[in-house]
């Protein structure tokens, strides 16, 4: 009695062949693989024909409204460019400023020297007038 208990406790079911699981390994792989690349071919295919409806949908906008946003573009482009135009002006007439603010002060700012020299030629120069014109009206005053 004994011994029958004992010999059916060694019944192990048989192993699977191991080709069987190499197989259902490679259909997994395959599957998977397949399912990756086909979302990824159909992603690519919804983001092309987005791509293109988009496009379908923007180019009547955008001959509809082409009489709004090419003023439009031009006026941004114009302001932009102005706005530059405007920096580049306030940063110079800034920078003019400081330097006729440093003359006046009587620190020697670059090209003081030749301002200078200038002034004293017109200053020169307008003197000499003055005394042209004063000898002038003085013997004709004294003349009437």
């Amino acid at each position: 009695m004994a011994h029958q208990e004992h010999h059916h406790h060694h019944h192990h079911p048989p192993p699977p062949p191991p080709h069987k699981t190499q197989l259902s390994y490679q259909i997994v792989k395959t599957s998977t693989a397949a399912t990756i690349g086909g979302s990824c071919m159909v992603l690519s295919g919804l983001t092309l024909a987005g791509t293109v409806i988009a496009l379908v949908v923007a180019t009547p906008l955008l001959v509809i409204f082409s009489p709004v946003l090419v003023p439009a573009a031009i006026t941004v482009f114009l302001v932009t460019a102005g706005l530059v135009a405007s920096g580049g002006f306030g940063v110079s007439s800034v920078s003019v400023f400081y330097w006729l603010y440093k003359y006046v002060r009587g620190q020697q700012p670059v090209g003081a020297d030749k301002l200078d020299r200038g002034r004293d030629k017109l200053t020169g120069k307008a003197m000499d007038v003055k005394e042209r014109v004063a000898e002038q009206t003085g013997t004709r005053g004294t003349q009437g």
